[in-house]
């Protein structure tokens, strides 16, 4: 036996170990069955919930499936399907913050009609509809929501460095239309500082 071989036979090999081949189906079966477990547990702490765990696993798996042909051998298939997972259960996440911020608006009524001698607000409401809506998309992810770059590039399946350009044009594109009448410092991440 030659010392570079593995003296175990393939089928006690570990589940990292094995090699998939993107494409195959045989191959994502064995995965799923590899994984499955691992990452329902994972989404469940993350998501805190079972029964959400188990539909953002199910997604997850089925964009994994979708998405089989085009893996990359040179990442870990575990690692891209965690991704994927992870991916799945931030965006629930964030729908399920979006749906319990509406039931308390709903709870509580709608926000009060802007004061018409607030002139400002009413500006900068027009302008930032006027702006592109990616650069839009961008700002309102960033101050009202409070994203960083890293999550708003997620969020838009951009890179870093795009969301900072998109967010250094609609600021410059603010200042530029509203002068002096916006006090407001549009660089930090504080969604009280914007509206």
């Amino acid at each position: 036996m030659s010392p570079t071989a593995d003296p175990r036979p393939a089928s006690s090999k570990s589940s990292s170990e094995a090699r998939y081949r993107p494409g195959v189906k045989e191959d994502f079966d064995a995965l799923y069955k590899a994984t499955y477990q691992r990452v329902f547990g994972t989404l469940v702490v993350i998501l805190r919930n079972p029964a959400a765990a188990e539909d953002a696993t199910q997604e997850a798996y089925l964009r994994a499936f979708r998405a089989w042909k085009h893996w990359k051998q040179q990442a870990p298939a575990e690692a891209w399907m965690y991704r994927i997972a992870l991916n799945v259960a931030f965006s629930q996440r964030r729908r399920e913050r979006l749906y319990e911020i509406g039931e308390v608006i709903r709870r509580l009524g709608g926000p009060k009609d802007p004061d018409p001698t607030d002139a400002v607000q009413t500006d900068l409401a027009r302008e930032l509809h006027a702006l592109p809506p990616k650069q839009a998309a961008a700002l309102v992810f960033r101050h009202v929501h409070g994203f960083t770059n890293r999550e708003i590039g997620a969020a838009l399946g951009i890179p870093e460095r795009t969301v900072a350009s998109r967010l250094a044009a609609a600021k410059a594109r603010l200042r530029a239309r509203l002068g002096d009448r916006v006090t407001v410092e549009l660089g930090t991440s504080d969604p009280s500082t914007v509206l």
